[in-house]
């Protein structure tokens, strides 16, 4: 008996299957050298937008362009200051909206389920999301930590978590 052979996908496919499928929220990240890697990670996971939010920095600029290396200019974003209006349009759009965010009431990424279309909002290196942004997410997932340290870098969060939604798809 001959076993079927899966058929594989070209990187293009899982481009256009992601399409329109995830949404990246930056919300008043300090560095440019964090939104630039943001944009270079979300290219590769096929992300479909990214909506730079608060005082996130935004193309052009020289410290994003220095860790995108290209990627700002070939991903879709849009510049907004009120992060929460958008978080409700696309709410009202049929997004579920996640916040990746350490705290309590948070669930482990690895045993989350999403459910697609998905907004991923990403808030402050330092200070999270405001309760007014988690306030309007559907839920809250975490990365766990062994270590001392409590969290990962925003841009490093971010790969480690859009990688683990596109994986549960």
């Amino acid at each position: 008996m001959q076993k079927k052979r899966k058929k594989k996908r070209s990187p293009k496919t899982l481009r256009k299957k992601s399409i329109d499928k995830i949404i990246v929220i930056c919300h008043n990240i300090r560095s440019a050298f964090n939104v630039g890697s943001i944009f270079r990670t979300a290219d590769g996971a096929g992300v479909s937008k990214i909506i730079l939010g608060g005082y996130s920095a935004s193309p052009p600029h020289p410290k994003l362009a220095k860790t995108a290396l290209g990627a700002e200019k070939t991903m879709p974003y849009e510049r907004v200051w009120l992060t929460w209006r958008v978080i409700e349009e696309l709410k009202k759009q049929g997004y579920g909206i996640v916040a990746l965010e350490k705290g309590r009431g948070a669930k482990n990424i690895f045993q989350f389920k999403p459910k697609f279309p998905l907004v991923l909002v990403l808030g402050n290196e330092v200070r999270g999301l405001s309760k007014e942004i988690l306030q309007r997410c559907d839920r809250i997932v975490s990365i766990p930590m062994v270590g001392k340290k409590e969290s990962l870098n925003v841009s490093v969060a971010f790969g480690v978590g859009i990688y683990q939604l596109r994986n549960t798809k």
